[in-house]
């Protein structure tokens, strides 16, 4: 059996005022995941720039691979960092770096390093002029290409960058050992989780995915 939603549930409430202004009830009930990395680049005033983020997709196209990054806020120092700079690494922690990536939230202030802040160690990238994070398994090193309103009035965009180059823990490449996926591989984020008939959902945090070989 299946269910219609065109109008927010009635069960579904706002865990602080103002949730359902910057994001959807959609979401919450959709709970599709999304790959949570640490996006990095310099601030105009030469500072270590992190953003925490997530809504993203990754595709090739012909020879080049890309990453398309949803809702990037365009008063935020990492849009700032981009056009200024037209770089950025992409850095994908392991689970136990969540705290320290977290704090990448709290520890924004323009004059802050907001890597070293946050008790992560900056390396300099090979490719771009951006710092990575050393402490991350996989460091995508990217070029901006273009961005696009999301809709009318929004003071957010979706931002297309080409990666140039990777740095990645050997350790990663297999799975029998440390893996890119399970308890220490990728981290994801899923909003809420919300169930639409009783408004219960999980709390927010992250998640890792389990791999699993079909076997003919």
């Amino acid at each position: 059996m299946k269910k219609e939603f065109s109008m927010k549930p009635e069960n579904i409430k706002e865990a602080w005022p103002g949730l359902f202004e910057s994001l959807s009830w959609k979401e919450m009930i959709t709970a599709i995941p999304a790959a949570m990395f640490v996006v990095t680049g310099w601030k105009p005033n030469g500072k270590e720039n992190a953003c925490l983020h997530q809504y993203t997709t990754f595709f090739t196209d012909s020879s080049e691979f890309i990453c398309i990054m949803g809702w990037v806020p365009k008063s935020g120092h990492m849009y700032k960092s981009l056009k200024e700079t037209g770089c950025c690494v992409l850095n994908f922690p392991s689970s136990d770096l969540y705290g320290r990536c977290l704090e990448t939230v709290k520890n924004n202030q323009y004059e802050t390093d907001e890597i070293t802040a946050s008790g992560l160690t900056s390396e300099k990238a090979v490719a771009v002029n951006a710092p990575r994070i050393a402490e991350c398994f996989l460091n995508i090193e990217c070029e901006y290409l273009w961005e696009q309103q999301n809709f009318e009035k929004s003071d957010r965009v979706v931002v297309a960058l080409k990666a140039v180059h990777i740095c990645m823990n050997n350790d990663r490449y297999d799975q029998s050992k440390l893996g890119r996926y399970g308890k220490t591989g990728y981290m994801y984020n899923i909003y809420g989780s919300c169930n639409p008939d009783t408004g219960i959902g999980d709390e927010d945090g992250y998640w890792t995915v389990e791999f699993h070989k079909e076997r003919k």
